[in-house]
């Protein structure tokens, strides 16, 4: 596939993925799946969504899952995990063009332009958790790249200290080998380990060659790095993160970043509404 796939051509793939996956899957294992199914190049997926930190293949199979759920093939949990609603599904009577159809005139409150197959051009308003939290998505990531760079290591150094770490410091020196900082990072408060982590605050992808730098840093200092960034990491620099025979590398893109400042309250407050229900019926029989 050498164009971006619409988010309709992907429905089918996404329910193939979640079989293959044993019936359930996250959002991560479920694009790995599709992406391996439609064999798409890496300079398609290393298109970004907008200014955000999704790619536009990320974006829209995100609309693939919505469709399905709405159609009620497909149910998702509070902690991100994807499943079908009936394991057993014949993808050969699968007719996306009614899941489509149905979906939209089942919320005829909610409009779709789609200007061709290959452009989505108004964002539905749905009320799954994954759409909804597309706005504070965008405006974090924004932020987040609007920082100076020596603000953006400070909050690197809050967040792995809210994180568990501890003795995190912050070294920034020009040639270093692109080596942010270090700090120890403590397993249920017995095991502990020094970690050498970077930051990078930018859009783009980071590279497999950048995961080696980084790691051409890391000898010799510690076992244990740690790349963090507001864009994503190609395919190869995941590999080559957890490469056989290597110090590995944990990865942590831009999508994950801003759930972690969510689940840690940095920067982010959720307010609770309360619901009350009155039961009459209860009165009626004091």
């Amino acid at each position: 596939m050498n164009e971006l796939p619409t988010y309709d051509s992907m429905i089918l793939p996404t329910l193939e993925a979640l079989q293959t996956l044993g019936g359930s899957g996250t959002n991560e294992e479920i694009y790995e799946k599709v992406v391996q199914l439609l064999n798409i190049p890496d300079d398609i997926l290393e298109i970004s969504h907008g200014s955000t930190s999704q790619s536009e293949v990320e974006y829209r199979l995100s609309w693939s899952r919505t469709y399905l759920k709405k159609y009620g093939l497909l149910e998702n949990s509070s902690r991100g995990v994807w499943s079908l609603v009936s394991t057993p599904i014949n993808l050969n009577d699968i007719d996306v063009k009614e899941i489509v159809r149905t979906v939209r005139d089942t919320d005829k409150s909610t409009e779709i332009s789609i200007s061709s197959v290959n452009d989505i051009k108004t964002l539905e308003t749905l009320d799954t958790l994954e759409e909804e939290e597309l706005s504070w998505h965008q405006q974090i990531h924004k932020k987040l790249l609007s920082l100076e760079p020596s603000a953006f290591e400070r909050l690197t150094q809050r967040l792995l200290r809210e994180s568990g770490f501890i003795q995190v410091q912050v070294t920034g020196k020009s040639g270093d080998g692109g080596i942010d900082g270090v700090g120890i990072a403590r397993i249920n408060g017995f095991l502990s380990f020094h970690v050498l982590f970077q930051c990078k605050r930018y859009q783009g992808s980071v590279t497999a060659g950048q995961i080696r730098d980084f790691r051409g840093a890391m000898q010799g200092r510690t076992d244990k790095g740690l790349f963090i960034t507001t864009g994503r990491f190609t395919k190869d620099a995941v590999k080559e993160a957890t490469r056989d025979g290597a110090p590995p590398i944990d990865l942590i893109d831009g999508e994950q970043l801003v759930q972690r400042l969510k689940k840690l309250g940095l920067g982010v407050k959720i307010t609770m509404i309360e619901s009350v229900e009155v039961d009459l019926d209860w009165f009626t029989k004091i």
